[in-house]
């Protein structure tokens, strides 16, 4: 899941990633907003849902992936699109475009 959050002020949106699944005991969130390389989601042991938030550009579009267990490539659910990729998959697109 994705929540957005635009500022008026700033060129910057605020993005927390969600992402839950009952078999799953480590989440990484992967982008070309950081390079592809695998950041930890950190675990809200509450609501069993990994969490990560980040600031990115405003007006743009990512590509991005998660990485479960250190070993399965999952997308969003709930991304704003989905793009072919070269390894024959699709990656989940966000859009800090502002409505």
């Amino acid at each position: 899941m994705l929540n957005k959050k635009f500022f008026k002020t700033k060129p910057e949106t605020e993005v927390v990633f969600e992402f839950a699944r009952e078999d799953v005991s480590s989440v990484k969130l992967a982008g070309d907003f950081n390079d592809w390389v695998p950041t930890p989601m950190k675990l809200d042991k509450k609501s069993g849902v990994f969490k990560l938030k980040m600031r990115l550009p405003t007006d743009a579009e990512f590509e991005f992936k998660y990485l479960l267990n250190d070993a399965e490539w999952e997308n969003d659910y709930q991304a704003d699109a989905y793009v072919a990729n070269d390894q024959g998959t699709e990656n989940s697109v966000i859009s800090t475009k502002a409505a």
